[in-house]
Formats: C-alpha cells, structure tokens, sequence
C-alpha cells in the first residue's frame, strides 16, 4: 500500500512540474541586483547580464520575457530563485530590465524556452 501511494505522488508531483515549466506566465516582473551577491545557483550575482530570478524554471533554462506595454521582448537565463513577492512572477537583473525598458515593476509574459 505504502508503495503504491509514493508512485501516485511522485507522478503528480511531476505532472505539476512539468506544465508550470512550460506553460507561459503572466504577470508582474521586477528588478533586482547587487553587486557581491550570489545566486542560488552559485554564480555571482551580475547586473550587467541577462539572468533572473524564477521560482520554478530550472537554473540554466531560457525564457522570453515581453513587456506587455511597449512590446519588447528579450530572452534571459535563469540563474536564481524569487521572486517572494506576491503576484510578481520573475525578477530580472538591471540590464535585462533595462533592454526591456522596464523601471521598476513592469506587467511581462514569461515563456519558458529550454535549457543549457
């Protein structure tokens, strides 16, 4: 019985995981960055790249990121965890926010594109 209930979780768990990592996602994008920190990947943090921060994508996967005002898209790698915000669904380092032409918060669709 015990190894007939493990099975079931363990499938819907990959279920889940499997369509939040490639269906696409609406909502607020933010910036964030420091200089010295790191990731949860172990990389340093730099600003001047194209990473961010996505609660489930795994490290080294791509998505697009479009910001629904102006039309701009651009691609990002994922590299960290967040953000902890409620209703935001991805923070980007301050280039990328930058090439998006984002201040601040910014209404974005993420697309999940692969990985490494």
């Amino acid at each position: 019985m015990i190894i007939r209930l493990t099975v079931a979780f363990c499938c819907v768990v990959a279920t889940v995981t499997f369509s939040s990592a490639t269906s696409p996602q609406t909502g607020i994008a933010s910036v964030y960055g420091g200089l010295g920190g790191k990731t949860a990947s172990g990389e340093g943090l730099s600003p001047g790249s194209l990473t961010a921060a996505h609660r489930s994508l795994p490290f080294g996967s791509y998505a697009r990121v479009s910001n629904k005002h102006n039309g701009r898209s651009i691609v990002v790698r994922i590299n960290d965890r967040g953000p902890y915000v409620r209703g935001r669904v991805i923070d980007l380092t301050v280039e990328a926010a930058r090439v998006l032409g984002l201040r601040g918060l910014a209404r974005v669709k993420v697309t999940p594109l692969g990985g490494n």
